[in-house]
Formats: C-alpha cells, structure tokens, sequence
C-alpha cells in the first residue's frame, strides 16, 4: 500500500511553506482550532483526489495574497520503491498533475493511484444537505476503485449538460434529443449498477461497524434511491419530454440518485441524536475504508479529522479499538486536546509520531503523555 513518507506543501490555505516527514503507521497533530490542522489532512487528501474534501473552488485553497499552491509527496508503494507525486494549481485554473516529474495526460488518471478515506466534521452534510452530497460520496469511493465507472459517469454529465442546452432552444428537436437519450442510457447503466452494487455491499458492513461503535443499541441502514429502479433510463427520457421541456432540464435520471440513511427504520436526520449522527458517519466511512481495502487489495490512507468530537468515551474507546484491531494502513488524526489524543493513541501503538500546528507551521514534538503527572 503507499505509504506517504514526505510532503512539502506551499501556499495552500494558511501553509506558507512547510515539510514533514511522516511515521507509516500513526501521525497524530495537535492544535488550536483554526490553526491548520485541517488544512494538512485537506493537502494529503487534494494528492490523492486533486481536489479539496472540502472546496468546490480552487480559489478558497490558495494561501491569501497568493495565486498559486503546489503539494508534492513522495511515496513508498506496493513494490517498496518510492514514487514522487505534484500537484500545482493557478490562478487561471490550470491543474498540473506528475508522478516521478512526468505529467499526466489528464488529470482523473491520478484518481485511484493512492487511495483514501476522510472522516471529519464536514461529513454531517452527508446527512443534512441534499442528495448532491450523498452522490458526490459514492462518486469518490467507486471512482478510486473503478476507472470505468469515473470515465462512464464523466462521459453521462458531458451528455447531460448538452442534452439540457438543448432543452433551453425555443424549439427543441426531439430525434436528435432521442440520439442524445440513447447515448446517456449506455453511460447510465454502468454507472447505476457499479451504485447498487456498491450499497449492496455497504450495507452490512456499516451495520457491523455501528453495532461495534454503539454497542449494538440502534440498528441502522442505508438503502439506494434511483430512477432506473423503475426502467430503462432511455424510456424513462422519453416519457419525460414534455416536462423537461416545459422546465427546459432534464428531471430524471442517474443525476437524481440518492441514499437512504435510517436508524430502527426512520430518517437518521430526523430521530438521530448528534452523538448516534456522527457514530453513524464514522461507522459509513469505516465502510467505505473496508469496501475499498477488499477492492483495492491493500489498505487505503486513512485521514481522520476532529474524529473525537460528539463521541462520549465508551463509543470513542469502541472507535479505536476498531482501529487497533483491524489491518489499518497509514493513519493521520487530529484534535485540539493533545492530551487525550495521547492517551488514546499510546494504547494502540508505539509506532506513532506527534505534530502540533500553530498559524499554517508544524513541528514534530514529543510524546504529550510524558507530561503527565505520574499515574495519570
């Protein structure tokens, strides 16, 4: 599995310029809120994905009065020999993707090349927000698992969007809006198996990792929503025509999926307290790190952020139990309280490196858990 041993970052968010050089089993960083904690985890996450977890936009990434940022990495993979990865973004929007100095010739061909998974904060969007989210989630973990999947569903929004400019001309020409719906079905049928699949297989285990984190006290569930349940997506084009002209878009298809997220069978938003909402993202994202290790062959990187937040210390004891007792990869965590994180990492592993960040600098600093009083 790659393993990052080095990353140099400049001028992304509040990192002016900084280098770090990683233990391969835990990193833990401390800091202050605001102090850049975040933003580390979010650097580490744009090499492997070449974008934000968190910005739809470039230009919230770009350390202010900057117009530019590079992250690079240098990797120990599979075969034990290192790999070196860039990423340089501009003001323009020009994205420069390398590997060993060489560019790639488009960009998504990175995407899978070094798996991760991210828990943090901004997860409960995942639950709160509208189904854009949810799609956005299953799109990050097949297409780090299935190249033909990101290029199908890549191919069906190109067609998408002119199939909508079409629906927007005062006069709309159905046979030719016909060929398009052809089309769309071809990228659309991949794309919705590849997502039943994927919730098929998802589902128990996001149970199993519930029941561990809260001691079996709820059950929850997550179940696939999608138009083509009802058909094919050319048909299903067809019978909307005059509504998708009347409103000048398309109103069914692939782009409309969503997920259903319950607990003892009612909507988790709705009846899920803030502790049992985050026990329910951690143990979803547990499951996509364990969905993606069977798939994948090795264990991704594991990027948690603020994962202790809303947890009471029997789920947070659960929580990294899970973690000891699992074949996990390479592991980042951060909190504000240093104290606790050390005294919860110490009794996983000696294999550990501390970081604390203050403005945009880190430095590697001691084990926090020397400073204890003896016998605390």
């Amino acid at each position: 599995m790659p393993l990052l041993e080095k990353i140099t970052i400049a001028d992304f968010r509040n990192i002016r310029l900084q280098e770090l050089s990683f233990s391969p089993n835990l990193n833990c960083i401390s800091g202050n809120n605001g102090e850049g904690k975040t933003n580390l985890l979010d650097a580490i996450y744009y090499l492997s994905m070449t974008k934000s977890a968190f910005s739809s936009s470039d230009r919230y990434n770009f350390r202010y009065g900057t117009s530019s940022f590079s992250i690079c990495g240098t990797y120990r993979m599979q075969n034990s020999l290192e790999s070196r990865f860039s990423i340089q973004v501009d003001a323009s929007g020009e994205k420069k993707v390398r590997r060993d100095d060489k560019q790639y010739g488009k960009v998504s061909a990175h995407i899978g090349v070094l798996p991760v998974v991210m828990v943090s904060p901004e997860d409960i969007s995942l639950v709160s927000e509208s189904g854009e989210e949810r799609r956005r989630f299953v799109n990050s973990v097949l297409s780090q698992m299935d190249r033909e999947y990101l290029s199908a569903l890549q191919q069906y929004n190109r067609l998408l969007q002119q199939r909508n400019r079409m629906l927007k001309d005062a006069s709309v020409d159905r046979d030719l809006l016909s060929v398009f719906d052809s089309r769309m079905q071809a990228y659309a049928l991949p794309v919705y198996e590849a997502r039943k699949k994927f919730v098929e297989n998802i589902r128990p285990v996001v149970s199993g990792y519930y029941g561990m984190l809260s001691g079996g006290s709820e059950q929850v569930d997550v179940r696939y929503r999608s138009d083509m349940e009802k058909g094919g997506l050319q048909e299903l084009l067809a019978s909307s025509f005059e509504k998708d002209r009347l409103l000048k878009y398309t109103t069914c298809g692939i782009q409309r999926d969503d997920l259903e997220f319950t607990m003892d069978g009612w909507p988790i938003r709705k009846c899920g307290s803030q502790g049992q909402q985050k026990s329910f993202l951690v143990s979803l994202k547990f499951a996509q790190y364990e969905i993606m290790k069977r798939t994948c062959g090795f264990a991704p990187m594991l990027l948690l952020d603020d994962v202790f937040d809303k947890l009471d210390m029997n789920r947070i004891s659960n929580l990294l139990s899970m973690v000891s007792s699992s074949d996990f990869g390479q592991i980042f965590i951060t909190d504000s309280n240093k104290v606790r994180m050390a005294g919860v990492v110490d009794r996983i592993t000696d294999d550990r490196a501390y970081f604390e960040t203050e403005a945009g600098e880190f430095r590697l600093s001691g084990d926090p858990g020397e400073d204890l009083p003896e016998g605390d």
